[in-house]
């Protein structure tokens, strides 16, 4: 049972309950109207006061409920929109590959960890129940150092701080025999160049071509590995990134993901009529409006900053629900 249809169920249940409830209410008013005794009207009107109290919260958790069920409607239409190009070309190489790196990229606020957590949920969510390794490089590393980046990935998977980068991948490559392993470096922007490329060269590949050696004999679990680029800088850099799947490559290096972009006004509008079902009526009842709307306030379609306006407009606040959202 999903989430929404636990929810559902358990709103029903109290529409039930609060049903009774109102029926009790009636009965006992019903029954004050017509008792003569001063005592047994005592006791009814207690009865009543107990059943307002019980029926004005049964409200509140119904108020509750109908905010979360919204909330988990707009999160799915959200879920549909922009980033088509970049959906596109990580569901073609991952239905080709079980192994794979990933570089998104765009300038700041253009929703990378979104886009991130959108693929995971959207194409490999089972990758979620198995080994996840995060690291921030804006918390620890410097362009020049990268003794820290190599310190902190040792101290991630379970190896002494001083590990070299073979037996950080060996780690890696026992995980992923038994389960399946997603590793996430954020923030590749804070590295320089030459670092980037040192950590493709001396960790993901030796690691990549080892799993891939092993593939067909023993398991078909899934390693992947995201870069995230909150400033659009590496995907200008010299590496061999990789930008086309050809029918019968392997690709080694990281895949390079189109760039992330504005939303157009086009892809508001497709997308307010394609999920129309899901978002509030007053959203939908004047599209043009609320577009232009969406654009004004978000810089002409910096992706955050709509998200966070289709959410202000829908009655809930991004901000709040961002992190509920964003499980990566």
């Amino acid at each position: 049972m999903s989430a929404e249809q636990h929810l559902e169920h358990k709103r029903q249940a109290l529409e039930q309950q609060s049903d009774l409830l109102r029926e009790k209410e009636k009965r006992l008013r019903c029954d004050l109207a017509i008792q003569a005794s001063t005592a047994i009207r005592f006791q009814l009107e207690k009865q009543i006061e107990q059943t307002e109290t019980e029926l004005n919260e049964l409200a509140q958790q119904l108020d509750a409920l109908e905010q979360a069920l919204s909330t988990g409607r707009l999160y799915r239409a959200l879920l549909k929109l922009g980033y088509r190009k970049q959906a596109q070309a990580f569901r073609r190489f991952i239905e080709a590959h079980s192994v794979a790196a990933f570089l998104i990229h765009g300038s700041l606020y253009y929703g990378q960890r979104w886009l991130l957590n959108r693929l995971v949920i959207q194409h490999v969510p089972n990758i979620t129940t198995g080994k996840i390794v995060r690291i921030e490089l804006s918390r620890i590393a410097r362009r020049s150092d990268s003794a820290a980046l190599w310190r902190e990935l040792g101290g991630r998977v379970g190896l002494g701080r001083q590990s070299s980068n073979l037996e950080i991948a060996e780690r890696v490559y026992q995980w992923w025999r038994t389960q399946n392993v997603l590793l996430i470096i954020y923030d590749v922007d804070c590295l320089s160049e030459d670092f980037l490329e040192e950590i493709i060269r001396d960790f993901w590949l030796p690691l990549a071509a080892k799993v891939r050696e092993t593939t067909s004999q023993v398991n078909q679990f899934k390693l992947l590995m995201f870069l995230v680029d909150y400033d659009g800088c590496a995907g200008r850099w010299n590496i061999p990134f990789v930008e086309k799947l050809e029918p019968t490559s392997k690709p080694h290096n990281p895949v390079k993901l189109p760039g992330i972009t504005e939303f157009s006004e086009d892809e508001l509008t497709n997308w307010l009529e394609f999920a129309a079902d899901e978002l509030p009526t007053k959203l939908i009842d004047e599209v043009e409006e609320t577009i232009q709307g969406i654009l004004k306030n978000s810089d002409n379609g910096i992706p955050e900053r709509a998200l966070g306006e289709i959410c202000h407009l829908s009655g809930c606040n991004w901000y709040e629900q961002e992190e509920k959202w964003l499980r990566l």
